[in-house]
């Protein structure tokens, strides 16, 4: 018995971190227990960090939109309408050390829609500069004018492997649905979409 005992003890411990390895290395710990995860919050024209790189990212105004077209497009090209209204983002970004993670960018509303950016024209969208370097460029989105209540930018990364990861989130500045509303009626017949500019950044 003397000899058993310490030996049933000992195979215990060896399954209780066996657990506990297991639990670390499932993906619900990875996707969703996410401790090393910072939500950034702030508003337009407020400089937000990705955590640990250096890097700066700002929105600078957003435009709503019946229409957009490429600055590129040429006399042929019609512009691409749509249904709803468009979000143009136009952001400004700094240059760190590190380059920030992969993000996917969305905007999202109180009544919990989720808007993805548009694939084309392919010079919207958010792209970082190299270090050292500022950038200025837009991303647009199609949105539904009846769900746009609380709009949130919201570049959540794609993998949660990096010990500083960071989720931006910028408040849009649309708290009521009547400011929504009188964005929508106000709204641009066209928004030229721009190739993002580079600069040294100061």
């Amino acid at each position: 018995m003397k000899l058993y005992r310490p030996a049933t003890i000992l195979v215990g411990l060896v399954f209780v971190l066996l657990g506990g390895i297991i639990r670390l290395a499932g993906s619900d710990n990875v996707y969703h227990d996410t401790p090393n995860l910072a939500i950034v919050r702030g508003q337009i024209g407020q400089s937000l960090e990705f955590a640990g790189t250096g890097t700066m990212f700002k929105v600078t105004r957003i435009k709503f939109a019946q229409k957009i077209i490429s600055a590129k497009a040429s006399d042929d090209d019609k512009p691409i309408e749509t249904n709803g209204v468009f979000v143009a983002v136009e952001w400004d970004a700094v240059r760190g050390v590190v380059k920030p993670d992969t993000f996917t960018p969305t905007l999202t509303t109180a009544g919990g829609s989720v808007y993805a950016e548009v694939s084309d024209p392919s010079n919207s969208g958010i792209n970082f500069p190299d270090a050292g370097f500022a950038r200025t460029g837009a991303i647009v989105f199609e949105a539904n004018p009846a769900d746009l209540k609380d709009l949130t930018l919201r570049l959540k990364p794609s993998l949660f492997f990096n010990v500083n990861s960071s989720e931006i989130r910028v408040d849009l500045g649309i708290p009521t649905e009547a400011i929504a509303q009188q964005m929508v009626d106000t709204a641009e017949e066209q928004y030229v979409v721009n190739d993002a500019v580079t600069r040294v950044a100061s």
